[in-house]
């Protein structure tokens, strides 16, 4: 695929008025419970949520309110994240572009079963290569809005190198090495179909990798933008630092729904380029907007305010812990052992005993001794 000619960049402050086989959630889920304690359930699908669902070629949507969709995978496309679909008068706005070009063309493509209408606004959440690899597929007349960090993350190719990339995305080479080697092994019929299949999907999806260009967003914010499409509402917020240093939540006033990113997932979000101290403040800010429904960046959308007080009670301990460790002179691998974060196992499930993601334990150390990107 061709790159995109480069957009003009605009830059906005303030209250300013101014886009079996491997599942199409598959990765997602993973990235998602990368931050999960031991065997963290993402609680993905739980909550229904919406009136009414249309199934497409690639992606379900749900309407949660009218003319505001939750976007969910649901072939064997990998997409990576959630995406949210509001159709105002006269064009559409788009939540995040998913994880690579073929996967934003697929939703473009798939919302003629809901709208004729153009697509005239996407948005980044954050810099998460599942949250804006699809960047490069708009035209230069489309506006792809961000944080002024997040636009300078994907600028300096954070969004496709590092840790979390590579944790994510540099080990598909060698998982495909090892399915190649362990269907040579298998003589069961269901099995190798099976293994075949994911198979296919990984090489689908590495194929798919090697035609990102990551693309900045050409519209940022400091801490409020907001539109005004037809009778509807649209701002975007920055309440402070969270999953990212860059975490955008959109929110529909007049329909009362937030569109959060990956500030707020269906379970136990990813931390590894987070700030765990400041997330939880970050999230009260939030609170304080009138609204019915949360869209996550991974999950169902939900309507029970009480999981971001969960949430916040489990960033604190696990804060609390990891500072206290520190403080003893204990690594953060052994550190991330020690943690019991049982308490908090009615929430989030999966936690059946002490143990915390030992890659959230690390970005807290980081933080702690300031050696943090």
């Amino acid at each position: 695929m061709t790159a995109r000619p480069q957009r003009p960049e605009r830059t906005r402050t303030g209250a300013i008025c101014r886009p079996g086989a491997i599942p199409a959630i598959m990765l997602g889920a993973a990235w998602l419970c990368a931050g999960c304690a031991p065997g963290g359930d993402d609680r993905s699908g739980a909550e229904g949520g919406g009136t009414s669902t249309t199934e497409a070629v690639h992606f379900e949507f749900t309407e949660v309110v009218p003319g505001v969709y939750h976007a969910r995978g649901a072939s064997d496309l990998v997409v990576g994240s959630n995406a949210g679909v509001v159709v105002n008068e006269a064009d559409v706005l788009l939540v995040d572009s998913h994880i690579s070009p073929a996967a934003a063309n697929a939703l473009i493509e798939d919302l003629r079963s809901l709208t004729d209408k153009p697509v005239r606004y996407a948005a980044n959440t954050h810099w998460h290569f599942d949250h804006a690899h699809g960047n490069q597929v708009y035209p230069p007349d489309v506006e792809i809005i961000s944080h002024e960090a997040t636009r300078a993350a994907i600028a300096e190719g954070r969004s496709n190198s590092g840790r979390s990339y590579e944790l994510f995305v540099g080990s598909i080479p060698g998982r495909i090495e090892q399915m190649e080697a362990t269907l040579d092994t298998l003589t069961d019929a269901a099995a190798r179909a099976e293994l075949e299949a994911q198979l296919e999907g990984q090489r689908t999806y590495y194929a798919q990798l090697q035609e990102v260009v990551p693309t900045p967003p050409n519209t940022t914010l400091s801490e409020r933008l907001t539109l005004y499409r037809g009778g509807r509402e649209i701002q975007f917020h920055f309440f402070g630092r969270a999953h990212t240093e860059g975490d955008v939540i959109v929110y529909l006033p007049g329909d009362r729904v937030i569109i959060s990113g990956d500030m707020l997932t269906g379970g136990l979000p990813y931390m590894g380029d987070g700030y765990v101290n400041e997330w939880v403040e970050t999230l009260e800010r939030v609170k304080a907007l009138d609204f019915d429904w949360i869209i996550p960046g991974h999950g169902a959308p939900y309507q029970e305010r009480e999981r971001i007080d969960h949430l916040q009670a489990y960033l604190l301990d696990l804060w609390d812990q990891s500072v206290a460790l520190h403080g003893q002179g204990v690594n953060a691998e052994d550190a991330a052992a020690r943690i019991d974060l049982t308490a908090h196992a009615a929430n989030f499930g999966g936690i059946s005993g002490p143990g915390a993601n030992p890659v959230a334990v690390l970005r807290i150390f980081e933080l702690l001794d300031g050696t943090a990107n």
